[in-house]
């Protein structure tokens, strides 16, 4: 009988691409591109650290279908076919991110009703439903029309022969954290009476469809994965058993791997904004037991049917990670250490620690009622925009010389807004 496989075990999709362990770096949204959407010097830079710092595999931040509906300034986008030029940016990305053996897949979406004003005050979704969000930063969206709705899912298997022609192995369709996917999931979002709306059938078309175009544009040796929320945690929404629904038609396509998250803008599990865990998922009195938000979840998920499973979420020490793989999870997703530490999960897989870096204490806009903890909203919420703010500033500083340095999180809160402007 073979052993029980370890994080560092090698690990092989249902297409045949193998990782070389059990660690992924999690997809982050980077924001260095520059007006024209395109990867440029500093993704290269990155992702060749990434590439050597141990995971078997990197996740691309979101890159975006359509310029009029990104994430963020600064997102990469496809929007429409590519110059010489462009290829050949796009294939020095891949080069990078697949230095030292490691695999690297592109993360598609397109942000609909989450498109920032500065961006589109009037983005497109499934329906005409605005988050339910303090100030003012979305504005009311426009439904979709079909012919749009169809022309989208051209896009996003148009950006995955992109991806494959730049050297990329794969490809992750993001439906999740309440972009355009996971909003037609969500019975909240999605108020729709057509055949892309109603019962969840109607509202998961959207993501099938796209699933199965990608498919027959990339063909069956190139990965083909997809996030997923495994709730949306509103009550209404999209819910675990149709969590549970939707994972087994995704594995009926083939879908090579799926990753399990959780949560929208409006209710922030995936980012643990203001101290919040998914309400699923009772609090613990373990350390192990609060790492991992989502590991019970994706367990169900196992019981039942569905593609190889990659749980992102809290992990942060090895023991948790070991528990994680031996209950039959395929991949472990690692993000917020690799914004700072690009090595650390080396140093973890060579036994140097068996603990990746933990960064709160260096992100509190101040102490006592100022902090992450303070019984006021508004100081909560400042304070999860200014952790997400220093994480992106120390992407920029790895990016630029592979250190990261000591920084105020309001002062990179400041500085971030700054650099979104510029690019806007």
């Amino acid at each position: 009988m073979s052993p029980a496989p370890s994080v560092a075990t090698p690990f092989t999709l249902p297409n045949g691409q193998r990782l070389a362990n059990r660690i992924a770096k999690a997809a982050m949204t980077e924001g260095l591109a520059s007006k024209d959407g395109l990867p440029c010097a500093a993704h290269e830079a990155l992702y060749r650290r990434w590439s050597h710092g141990g995971c078997g595999l990197l996740l691309t931040g979101n890159v975006q279908i359509d310029r009029q509906h990104l994430e963020r300034p600064g997102n990469v986008i496809v929007d429409g076919p590519l110059s010489p030029d462009a290829k050949a940016a796009w294939a020095r990305w891949a080069a990078a991110a697949t230095e030292n053996g490691t695999q690297a897949w592109v993360q598609i979406s397109h942000a609909g009703r989450q498109t920032q004003k500065q961006v589109n005050p009037h983005p497109k979704a499934p329906s005409a439903v605005a988050l339910a969000l303090p100030g003012g930063q979305f504005g009311t969206p426009v439904p979709l029309t079909e012919r749009e709705t169809l022309d989208l899912i051209d896009r996003f298997a148009h950006t995955a022969t992109v991806a494959r022609e730049a050297g990329f192995g794969g490809v992750q369709i993001h439906a999740a954290h309440g972009y355009l996917l996971s909003q037609f999931l969500s019975p909240l979002a999605n108020v729709r009476t057509d055949a892309w709306g109603g019962s969840l059938e109607n509202r998961a078309r959207f993501l099938l469809e796209t699933v199965k175009a990608v498919r027959a544009a990339v063909g069956n040796d190139f990965t083909v994965a997809v996030k997923l929320n495994s709730a949306d945690f509103q009550k209404g929404g999209f819910a675990f058993d149709d969590c549970l629904t939707v994972t087994g038609w995704l594995a009926d396509l083939g879908v090579d791997c799926l990753e399990l998250s959780g949560g929208t803008y409006e209710q922030p599990a995936m980012m643990d904004m203001d101290g919040l865990t998914p309400r699923e998922e009772p609090k613990q009195s373990s350390t192990r037991a609060r790492e991992a938000y989502f590991v019970q979840l994706a367990k169900a998920l196992l019981a039942a049917k569905s593609p190889p499973l990659m749980v992102t979420g809290g992990f942060r020490t090895l023991a948790a990670m070991e528990d994680a793989v031996a209950s039959g999870i395929s991949l472990i997703g690692v993000g917020r250490p690799l914004c700072a530490e690009p090595a650390c999960v080396a140093d973890l897989l060579a036994g140097a620690t068996e603990e990746l870096p933990r960064f709160e204490e260096n992100l509190r806009i101040g102490p006592g009622w100022l902090g992450p903890k303070s019984p006021i909203k508004l100081i909560r919420t400042l304070n999860g925009f200014a952790a997400q703010a220093w994480y992106y500033q120390q992407l920029r500083r790895v990016a630029a010389d592979g250190a990261a340095v000591k920084l105020n999180p309001w002062k990179a809160f400041q500085a971030e807004q700054r650099e979104n402007k510029a690019r806007v």
